[in-house]
């Protein structure tokens, strides 16, 4: 899935760096007409449940920086 983020994100970088405006409406239309099939992710019970604890931990402020998530990380690692 990262795959497809990069994708996608270096895709909209490029298309900042466009002031061709008769480029862009022909991008737009070849975008348009693709077909792209909005299907919705279909998650497990397993996957909500994560995510409902997820919700929960963070209405209970039980949050970690990612700089001190790095650094237990990196405890970790050195501890194998």
């Amino acid at each position: 899935m990262a795959t497809v983020d990069k994708l996608r994100n270096n895709l909209i970088d490029k298309l900042l760096t466009i002031s061709n405006k008769d480029y862009l409406k022909a991008l737009n239309q070849l975008v348009e007409n693709s077909g792209i099939e909005h299907n919705a992710v279909k998650l497990t019970e397993e996957q909500i449940l994560m995510l409902q604890l997820s919700d929960k931990d963070i209405e209970a402020g039980k949050l970690i920086s990612q700089e001190q998530l790095d650094k237990d990380d990196l405890m970790w690692l050195k501890g194998k």
